[in-house]
């Protein structure tokens, strides 16, 4: 299976790329926490039904550390006891942030309430940009029909 394009190959692609990769560095060199960031990009990706994402987040968060047992339960973290409170949290902001159009009011303020609980406004700002951050990338690859499991880590620096 090949992608329908080529984005590092494609101008306007690439120079797009480029600048969410620049973003992810802002995020990434943020105060929340690692293991948060990689939880994010998982759940969201699997929302979004982006194999790529899914692969490359779950390949990154393993070679970091992260256990097996936990990359297992992130899609039903709800019921799952091995994630902190914080995670959890941030688990259900994403996911009210990422099913926003489900939501005619949008995030609940409770959803935001809980996040605030455990994260200063700092992280709080890095874990909104995260959020809409993985989103777009999701949204590029499932488009572009972009395939999944050949991803290794560091792969892209």
């Amino acid at each position: 299976m090949d992608a329908r394009l080529n984005p590092l190959d494609n101008p306007v692609a690439a120079k797009f790329l480029k600048h969410l990769i620049a973003a992810n560095t802002a995020i990434h060199n943020s105060a929340l926490p690692t293991a948060t960031q990689e939880l994010v990009k998982i759940r969201a990706s699997q929302i979004n039904g982006c194999g790529f994402c899914t692969d490359m987040h779950t390949k990154d968060a393993a070679h970091a550390g992260e256990t097996p047992l936990r990359l297992n339960l992130v899609a039903v973290w709800r019921e799952a006891t091995v994630f902190t409170d914080a995670e959890r949290a941030a688990l259900e902001l994403t996911e009210q942030g990422t099913r926003i159009a489900d939501a005619a009011g949008g995030v609940p303020d409770d959803v935001w309430a809980n996040a605030a609980k455990h994260y200063d406004e700092e992280q709080l700002a890095a874990l909104v940009a995260l959020i809409a951050l993985i989103n777009a990338f999701n949204r590029v690859n499932v488009i572009i029909q972009q395939p999944a499991g050949d991803y290794q880590p560091g792969q892209f620096g």
